[in-house]
């Protein structure tokens, strides 16, 4: 029985709909442009292998986050990781242009609101559909949402008697 693969055209173009936001997710675990496109280049050798066939769009960039998610956690667990030492401030900005007050507060988060914020506002998915897509309860997603952005605005000086 043959297995299930792409072609080099299906590989291209889900490639080109979606390498940035791969790229982007394992920026945002990792902080680190380097070990990022490792981890990229690993998701994408991971969808070749599994070839796993999706039922629309949605479903494809699902499989991704979460492969990408999950590829990203794995690495930060590494034993040398453990043992590396690094120093944060050396750590390239994933964003070439310069630094973002904003994105640099996000990935400052701890890891659980880190990936929320970034699922909610810059993949645009819905509380339901981060839950599912993390596969945890909806009320968790909200908390941690509205956890985090308390925490990006204390850290962003969003005092509201400012205004």
């Amino acid at each position: 029985m043959q297995e299930p693969s792409y072609s080099s055209r299906e590989i291209g173009d889900i490639f080109a709909r979606r390498a940035d936001m791969v790229y982007r997710i394992a920026c945002a675990y990792v902080k680190n442009a380097a070990d990022a496109e490792d981890i990229t280049q690993t998701a994408f050798l991971q969808l070749i292998r599994k070839a796993p066939r999706f039922e629309n769009e949605e479903h494809e960039k699902a499989w991704l986050i979460r492969t990408t998610s999950n590829l990203s956690k794995n690495f930060l667990k590494h034993w040398w990781r453990k043992r590396e030492a690094i120093d944060e401030n050396a750590v390239p900005d994933a964003d070439e242009t310069g630094p973002d007050e904003v994105m640099e507060a996000i990935r400052a988060l701890p890891e659980t609101y880190r990936t929320v914020v970034y699922l909610r506002y810059y993949e645009g998915y819905s509380g339901e559909e981060i839950a599912a897509i993390l596969k945890s309860p909806s009320s968790t997603v909200r908390n941690r949402l509205r956890k985090a952005r308390a925490l990006l605005k204390e850290k962003l000086g969003g005092d509201p008697d400012e205004e």
